[in-house]
């Protein structure tokens, strides 16, 4: 696999909007960008800079989940994503990062592992917002096409909104699901 020469930062033409059909969550994306279904049934969108071979994206999906989550589950979800890193060929775990806002669980995570020959860099936060996981995830092809695109990885991740809904469900004090 051949890495284009890029010269120069990527630009934004245009900026659109993904609201998750059941208003679980949103983010902004660049608007020239190529949409895709995800694999597996997983719920959600992919969206990526190359049409033909999408391995640069961004990605989010949501999972129902039986149960309520809370702050002092995060040692056993710590271990459940540790467990799934470790499966991965050749993998290295550069940042880890692990935040709790009441019962908002958010585990980052980014790592270089390889895949299909080539070395992909990932970065991936892991929310359990009462009972759903959201996953979000930027990957690059490469650890180049992982750096060149990371503005537009970035703004994605920075305008990423859960619903006012979501936010009381996770309020320790207001003590939703006694």
């Amino acid at each position: 696999m051949t890495t284009p020469v890029r010269e120069g930062r990527p630009r934004f033409t245009g900026v659109s909007t993904y609201q998750d059909p059941l208003g679980r969550f949103s983010f902004r994306f660049p608007s020239d960008w190529h949409q895709f279904e995800l694999d597996e049934d997983r719920e959600g969108v992919l969206f990526s800079p190359e049409e033909d071979d999408p391995k640069t994206y961004f990605a989010a999906w949501v999972s129902k989940l039986d149960e309520h989550v809370v702050a002092e589950d995060l040692d056993t979800i710590r271990e459940g994503i540790e467990a799934g890193l470790a499966q991965l060929t050749a993998c290295e775990v550069e940042t880890r990062k692990d935040d709790l806002l009441g019962n908002l669980v958010k585990l980052e995570r980014i790592y270089t592992f390889e895949e299909e020959g080539a070395v992909r860099k990932r970065r991936v936060w892991t929310l359990y917002v009462d009972t759903w996981r959201i996953v979000l995830v930027w990957q690059g092809s490469t650890v180049e096409e992982y750096d060149y695109w990371l503005p537009m990885g970035n703004y994605s991740y920075a305008t990423f909104e859960i619903p006012e809904a979501l936010w009381f469900a996770t309020d320790r004090d207001l003590k939703a699901f006694d």
